[in-house]
């Protein structure tokens, strides 16, 4: 969960200004969490109150989101999504928007088994993306994080995420000059699971995310997530990420954390 945290942190300052290259400071002033960053948080919250009952997790779900979401009211929600945060009964409205991929992340260390994260990842997407777009690319991030988390390598999990979810024919340096910003989960997705596979190390992956330009906080996020599983969250960008976040943010990071470094 935390690697998505520093990928929207980093990439908060390039959504609107777009940064094609891979030599910037990770992190500076300008940088700030957004909802990439609280939904996120929100949905590991839901998993800890649950605790193993996932009758619950719709409903927790929904009452974490909309929580924190009124809690911090403007950090960059879309519009419907707004709308659906306030409502006093939410209904999903048909949404493929990346949304549902930059947030998913938690879900892959609460599951023991593919099913498992194919379960839940649906459970807490549907609530407000239930098109099969926003349920697939919430699931193939998901499925690509608890793959890296057990140790699968790198070819594997590409070669199932190309076999289940997404063909990845391209290259970042083959794409990066023309691709535009893009909020949907098939013009997102697919291109932060290469940009994680064309990675060395965790601040690569976060580098690479950058450098590709459109919706940056939100690429920074889903690249963050899986590479986080996958090698690990260097201290020095752990510690100065944390700092970025208020006490209620850290406070429920560091009980999810704790929460699941219990369960093993």
């Amino acid at each position: 969960m935390l690697g998505a945290i520093i990928g929207d942190i980093i990439g908060s300052r390039f959504e609107f200004s777009n940064y094609r290259a891979k030599d910037f400071e990770l992190f500076d002033e300008e940088c700030s969490y957004t909802d990439d960053s609280i939904m996120t948080i929100a949905i590991g919250n839901a998993i800890m109150e649950c605790n193993g009952n996932y009758n619950e997790l719709s409903q927790k779900t929904i009452e974490c989101m909309q929580y924190l979401g009124k809690k911090y009211p403007y950090a960059g929600y879309g519009g419907m999504f707004s709308r659906w945060l306030r409502a006093e009964n939410p209904q999903p409205y048909n949404s493929f928007g990346n949304g549902s991929a930059m947030r998913v992340s938690a879900v892959a260390y609460e599951t023991e088994t593919l099913e498992e994260v194919r379960e839940l990842s649906k459970i807490v997407t549907e609530i407000t993306h239930n098109h099969s777009e926003g349920i697939k690319g919430a699931e193939a991030t998901a499925i690509a994080i608890y793959l890296a988390r057990i140790g699968t390598k790198k070819e594997d999990i590409k070669n199932y995420i190309e076999k289940n979810y997404y063909k990845l024919d391209f290259k970042i340096d083959e794409i990066r000059d023309s691709y535009r910003f893009n909020e949907t989960c098939q013009g997102t997705v697919p291109q932060a699971l290469e940009c994680f596979f064309e990675s060395e190390n965790f601040e690569d992956a976060i580098r690479i995310a950058i450098s590709l330009g459109g919706d940056s906080d939100t690429i920074g996020a889903i690249v963050g997530s899986i590479a986080e599983a996958y090698y690990g969250v260097p201290i020095y960008i752990r510690e100065k990420a944390l700092t970025y976040l208020d006490k209620t943010l850290y406070d429920i990071v560091q009980d999810f954390e704790k929460y699941c470094s219990d369960k093993l």
